[in-house]
């Protein structure tokens, strides 16, 4: 297959957060293929760390976004707008929950972790998706996010994160719902355990691993290119009837009963 050609589209990317993170690895996938891109930072800690990842590309916008600050998403909408005009594609890259809230036995989870587990992990999709809607032209954009199979199933430790990428899952789906007349696809990929900074907050990851490469049909584990390759169809016109589907780059693993 040829390679793609995206140049004269834009793409906003919310996570990157360093070079390990899946969000990295979906912003370079685009880049190469010619794709504008504007990528946001949660704040000053990780700023600099964004700014260097991203110093050899052209014309990179970086943006400030605390994604639980309405008023901070509207300022990205607004300068996305003043920067391109438009937005062909919405890549979110976001979760979050309290390390004590992903160890404790699930039952233990307080109120307020669980809050910041789904307003961070599930509702921010929703959030920007509200706002970017109006950017995208119709039967040329595309929104995906991040999800994983504990949506599905129990994972050990993985707790609440799970309810929010369930919950996460079917905001893909409404949206999808909402957004198909206006011609804007929702998807999300659902990648295996791979090794970035946020799975190490989850106790057992070694473990994990090894156990889905044993297991996996392809008896490997996944790479993070893999899912930038992943999230390249899923932008592109490659998956132009697509949409409400959740595409899993786990080397088999979801298909398994044991």
């Amino acid at each position: 297959m040829e390679a793609l050609d995206l140049s004269g589209k834009t793409a906003l990317v919310l996570g990157i957060a360093n070079r390990w993170s899946i969000a990295y690895a979906i912003a370079d996938a685009l880049y190469n293929q010619g794709a504008r891109l504007a990528v946001t930072y949660q704040n000053e800690r990780v700023k600099d760390e964004v700014h260097k990842l991203t110093s050899d590309w052209q014309h990179v916008v970086h943006l400030p976004c605390e994604l639980t600050d309405d008023a901070e998403i509207d300022a990205v909408r607004d300068q996305i707008q003043a920067e391109f005009g438009q937005l062909n594609y919405l890549v979110h890259c976001v979760a979050f929950a309290e390390r004590d809230d992903l160890q404790d036995p699930f039952r233990d989870v307080s109120r307020s972790g669980f809050h910041t587990a789904m307003d961070i992990s599930a509702y921010s999709l929703v959030a920007v998706a509200r706002r970017m809607a109006p950017l995208m032209p119709a039967g040329d954009s595309s929104m995906i996010t991040l999800t994983y199979v504990a949506s599905e199933r129990v994972v050990p430790n993985y707790n609440v994160m799970a309810i929010a990428k369930a919950a996460l899952e079917n905001s893909v789906r409404y949206l999808a719902n909402d957004l198909g007349p206006l011609g804007i696809r929702v998807n999300a990929i659902s990648a295996g355990p791979v090794r970035t900074a946020s799975a190490r907050a989850v106790a057992g990851f070694t473990g994990m691993l090894k156990q889905h490469a044993d297991k996996a049909p392809l008896r490997r584990n996944i790479s993070t290119e893999e899912v930038g390759k992943a999230a390249l169809y899923l932008c592109s016109d490659l998956s132009s009837g697509v949409t409400g589907t959740i595409h899993f780059v786990d080397a088999g693993y979801h298909i398994l009963g044991i």
